[in-house]
């Protein structure tokens, strides 16, 4: 079964408090790749090629996943902005400087 095929149950907007799912409980699989979570960014990260080392950091160290890596060739290719949540490690970690912190507009 692919991911696309799961179903995400929508939450109507005025349902009561007992109708809501329990909370920490995970009731349907997949359900992370329907939510874009980047709606409450403040700074997002800018990538800048040309200095970048491909050493992978920030890759290994983005909680979210949203560092984007060509499988065949092992190197970084650009950020995943609909899941990036701004909290700035990847331009931490990187030695190169090459991810850049900036105000979201």
């Amino acid at each position: 079964m692919r991911w696309s095929e799961f179903e995400v149950k929508p939450i109507p907007r005025n349902a009561k408090w007992h109708e809501l799912p329990r909370g920490g409980i995970i009731d349907q699989p997949a359900t992370a790749l329907a939510y874009k979570t980047a709606g409450w960014r403040t700074f997002k990260p800018v990538w800048h090629e040309e200095k970048c080392r491909q050493c992978l950091l920030c890759w290994i160290n983005c909680p979210d996943g949203t560092i984007v890596v060509d499988p065949e060739e092992g190197k970084m290719t650009g950020i995943d902005y609909d899941y990036c949540k701004g909290c700035g490690i990847c331009a931490k970690v990187c030695p190169a400087g090459a991810i850049e912190m900036v105000k979201e507009k």
